[in-house]
């Protein structure tokens, strides 16, 4: 088992920056890759980021390229997504999750989850 804490998340006005943490426990060298994804309300769950631990690649959805940078420090176990720039359209409760396989960007291909953090982006 793989256990995910976030933090982070906060009120924020457009324009501005946050840096969301998430803190991997448990059987972490089981994960080849960690992801965010992020969820409005009364919308679906969406991917927002990804990064495979060993190579470091990352993987975006368009929305947030040139803004959000995906970054994982291997000796603290944390996976961090660097906002900048933010939009009231990123406003939504931000979920970091980690997957064991080589397959990313669906929620699907990823086993573990956090509880969430929150990111209000005001206008």
């Amino acid at each position: 088992q793989v256990q995910l804490v976030e933090s982070g998340g906060q009120l924020v006005q457009a324009g501005g920056s946050l840096r969301l943490s998430c803190v991997a426990s448990g059987r972490t060298f089981s994960t080849y890759g960690m992801g965010w994804f992020r969820q409005a309300p009364g919308k679906e769950r969406e991917f927002v980021a990804d990064i495979t631990r060993n190579s470091g690649s990352t993987y975006y959805t368009d929305s947030v390229k040139g803004r959000f940078t995906i970054s994982y420090d291997n000796a603290k176990n944390t996976v961090y997504l660097q906002m900048n720039s933010l939009k009231p359209e990123d406003t939504a409760v931000y979920y970091c999750a980690a997957r064991s396989g080589i397959l990313r960007g669906s929620s699907i291909r990823y086993a573990y989850w956090g509880q969430g953090t929150q990111v209000t982006v005001s206008s």
